[in-house]
């Protein structure tokens, strides 16, 4: 039998019998074994192709795919920067990347100490007195610390009371999200004209049912609140307590700390701030921090350094129990521990300037040319405002799909909300100043073209391999199937 022979005969059950010998024949008999409805009459109809051939058009698909690898990727509101491959390589070590979470705990104790170690860094970039790994990402870190936080009230008796949430309306877009799913009220505190936190509204809003205030800082507009303490002194007078979303915390890491702020109970991304990047949805991890007094309602189980021996605690009566199976991402935390080691405290304080450094540099070069949402000195970040294009008929989405013609991934628009027409953006501190001019030069020449030829910019893009959508039709009329011609 030769080699198109034998795959003839096994892409048919019941057939392939005949070729092995009789005492195999009973045992992969498909058709005595299966339904005769389910038994495959014809050949199966198998792609005609080499394994080379295979290959090609999968790779020639991925290449299509855009990533921090590939290019520029100025996506607001999340850092999403270059991912050193030492990281990588670290995380591929055979101790930490082929052990399992059901070892004894004696025969993993280099990743207990790794993680340990992670813990003891994070309180310190963070402030807080003490860090559990376990939240999987940004989101599920919100969702711990606010049910902690409600824990917390409970025990003091007051937990059916404290039922709201105070939520800036320049906070990270979870937020909200975050504390509808843990049972609580969310109150939106309006922003003042320079961007930050209006303290009179904040004043009015507290009261013995505020529960706690989540804040982005700086936050998405890329401004620091700079009145932090005051509306910490405000809503911890009320008995309520302070969340820290991390979200922008690569513009302030060796700088300030959340807990030099006021606040209580911190999530940090590390696949973000300490470069995973978790483009396409995962994996995360967003360890929770926490001041003393709330440490007895960390997640369980903890992982505790006892003399020479790390192992897992879990006595502890006042804990919210588990929030994510075994101990966190672990490969996530292992990328992180390896870029921060690596960074040291000069290298993230760096990490720090260069970010604010490169966002100033952008804006003040954009300026001339599209509105800008808040003309101060800005962190990490900066919202750029398309109303001066919306006026010649050419809004922020047309120009975000032009900017894919010149092979630039297009940054978040349309958020914040407070911006109208806004186009959030972000470069991080990885990419070089000839980067940052090649981007601007081309929002530059958009922003020409909606002038002067604005079809091209209402028709974009035009390099790519797909045709415009029509962002209406697509969400009215969703089409889940596939039908062949």
């Amino acid at each position: 039998m030769d080699y198109n022979d034998l795959i003839f005969e096994i892409s048919q059950p019941g057939r392939i019998a005949s070729s092995l010998p009789e005492s195999d024949v009973a045992s992969i008999d498909l058709t005595a074994k299966f339904p005769a409805h389910l038994v495959r009459k014809a050949p199966a109809e198998l792609p005609e192709v080499s394994e080379p051939q295979l290959m090609r058009h999968y790779t020639a698909l991925s290449n299509k795919n855009f990533g921090v690898d590939n290019g520029f990727y100025p996506l607001g509101s999340c850092t999403m920067k270059y991912n050193p491959k030492i990281n990588e390589d670290v995380a591929r070590l055979a101790g930490f990347a082929k052990i399992h979470p059901f070892q004894p705990a004696e025969t993993v104790q280099g990743a207990f100490e790794l993680m340990y170690e992670l813990q003891e860094d994070l309180k310190v970039i963070s402030g807080m007195d003490a860090i559990s790994l376990q939240p999987a990402a940004g989101a599920q870190g919100e969702w711990t610390g606010l049910i902690m936080m409600k824990a917390f009230h409970q025990k003091n008796g007051d937990g059916e009371t404290r039922t709201k949430i105070l939520v800036p309306d320049s906070a990270h877009g979870t937020n909200p999200s975050s504390a509808f799913i843990a049972g609580f009220d969310v109150i939106e505190i309006p922003s003042n004209k320079e961007g930050t936190v209006d303290l009179e509204e904040l004043k009015k809003q507290v009261g013995p049912d505020t529960a706690g205030l989540m804040l982005t800082n700086p936050n998405t507009l890329g401004i620091f609140e700079k009145d932090i303490l005051a509306m910490s002194e405000i809503v911890h007078e009320a008995g309520g307590l302070l969340y820290y979303d991390g979200a922008n915390l690569n513009a302030i890491m060796g700088k300030v700390t959340p807990g030099a702020m006021g606040f209580d109970i911190v999530h940090l991304n590390l696949h973000k701030s300490f470069s995973t990047p978790h483009g396409g949805g995962g994996p995360g991890s967003g360890p929770v921090g926490v001041k003393a007094f709330l440490e007895p309602y960390l997640p369980i189980p903890r992982i505790e350094r006892k003399g020479e021996q790390f192992g897992l605690a879990e006595n502890y009566p006042l804990s919210i129990g588990r929030v994510k199976g075994y101990f966190g991402n672990f490969g996530v935390n292992v990328r992180a521990y390896t870029y921060i080691r690596t960074m040291g405290p000069v290298g993230l304080r760096q990490v720090a300037e260069s970010a604010v450094l490169h966002a100033n540099y952008l804006r003040k070069r954009l300026e001339p040319y599209f509105d800008v949402s808040h003309k101060q000195f800005c962190k990490h970040e900066f919202v750029l405002s398309g109303l001066r294009q919306k006026k010649l008929g050419v809004r922020t989405m047309d120009m975000a799909k032009r900017l894919l013609d010149f092979g630039y991934y297009a940054p978040t628009v349309y958020f914040p909300l407070i911006v109208e027409e806004a186009m959030m953006i972000e470069p991080t501190e990885t990419e070089t100043k000839e980067t940052l001019d090649a981007f601007a030069d081309t929002l530059i020449q958009i922003a020409k073209e909606v002038e002067e030829t604005p079809e091209v910019v209402l028709e974009a893009p035009h390099q790519t391999f797909v045709k415009r959508m029509d962002e209406v039709q697509a969400a009215r009329k969703l089409i889940l199937t596939y039908k062949k011609e």
